[in-house]
């Protein structure tokens, strides 16, 4: 399974704490912070997940979305770039069940597992 940029903003350390080392036993990769601004500075918008207390003080939604955007546009993917990344969430959604993957993505198992052995995406 594909590992993820997970951010935690939690406003007590401990929690905080336990939600990071947790996460990242499981092999993601993880940042942490007190504040929607913190995360900014730390991240530059790369994030595939977010745990958010949302009784974090003074927490607004737009600000936390504004902090997390970049400001400069993205220069687009290759094709072969988008698919390996479309096809890693499907198999992280399916849990790696590629059978279930397959239908979602509307292809034959047999291409599925051409695609997963054409970008590496076997399970390790």
């Amino acid at each position: 399974m594909t590992p993820l940029n997970i951010l935690v903003l939690h406003r007590d350390p401990a929690q905080r704490e336990a939600l990071v080392s947790m996460l990242r036993r499981a092999n993601h990769q993880v940042f942490e912070a007190e504040s929607p601004a913190n995360a900014a500075v730390q991240l530059g918008g790369s994030v595939d997940a977010l745990l958010l207390d949302l009784r974090l003080p003074g927490l607004d939604i737009d600000d936390l979305r504004q902090a997390l955007s970049s400001d400069k546009p993205t220069e687009p993917d290759s094709l072969d770039a988008a698919e390996r990344r479309h096809l890693a969430l499907v198999l992280r959604h399916t849990a790696g069940n590629k059978r279930r993957a397959a239908l979602i993505l509307g292809i034959s198992r047999s291409t599925l597992l051409n695609k997963v052995r054409k970008y590496q995406l076997e399970d390790r």
